[in-house]
């Protein structure tokens, strides 16, 4: 299992025991992976900090704080590790496989930063970094092809601001599916507008982007 994971990972493990660790939820008992998730935080922050600051040479810290945290958050690092199915191979306890938590977003993006902590152990900075490069390449290139670099909201609030209009309000309508699997709805209303935009995510984040977009939409046409 572990051969068919590095394949997927494009990584060849010289001290296996270190993608054991990393996929070993604390549920499961005996050595688990939280120790290797915080070293892997830190590698992956500084890695995406490192990319951001050379490609973007005319951002402000603000904007570099921005995009790192769009791309360093549960969300986007259980998406990689959903790309690389690392649900099936994770090591859980038996109240965590009951409930789901091989599909669990903290889990799993708790396990891809683990994943990253154990190739810096395993074959030091310079092998993390090229990995975090190539795994985030396509997430980097579809930011760098942003005309803008600014989110829906931001670009709301900024419309809106220069207009002398009302900030926008977001309220959280309806939450459904289990907690592992939320789905969030959100609306999104100017004061002295007609129009209530609506928005759909995985987080109450997302939602708010996808009613910010559609508000934006309604003002600009």
């Amino acid at each position: 299992m572990s051969d068919e994971l590095s394949q997927k990972l494009k990584y060849e493990f010289q001290q296996p025991r270190y993608l054991k660790v990393a996929l070993t939820h604390r549920s499961k008992g005996g050595e688990h992976n939280e120790r290797l998730e915080f070293l892997g935080d830190a590698v992956v922050n500084f890695v995406i900090a490192e990319i951001l600051y050379q490609q973007f040479p005319k951002a402000t810290e603000g904007e570099l704080s921005r995009w790192r945290a769009s791309l360093v958050n549960r969300d986007t690092l259980a998406e990689l590790a959903k790309e690389f199915e690392l649900g099936r191979f994770l090591y859980l306890g038996p109240g965590e496989l009951r409930s789901g938590g091989n599909e669990r977003l903290s889990i799993l993006s708790c396990a891809m930063e683990a994943i990253i902590g154990a190739v810096y152990l395993d074959g030091g900075f310079e092998a993390a970094r090229a990995k975090i490069i190539e795994w985030y390449d396509p997430l980097i290139q579809t930011l760098s092809s942003a005309a803008s670099h600014k989110d829906p909201k931001t670009l709301l609030q900024e419309y809106l601001q220069s207009r002398r209009m009302p900030l926008p309000i977001y309220k959280v309508d309806v939450i459904e599916g289990e907690a592992h699997q939320q789905t969030f709805t959100v609306s999104c209303r100017v004061d002295g507008m007609e129009n209530i935009t609506l928005g759909k995510g995985t987080s109450r984040r997302r939602a708010e982007q996808d009613a910010a977009q559609a508000m934006l939409a309604i003002l600009k046409k």
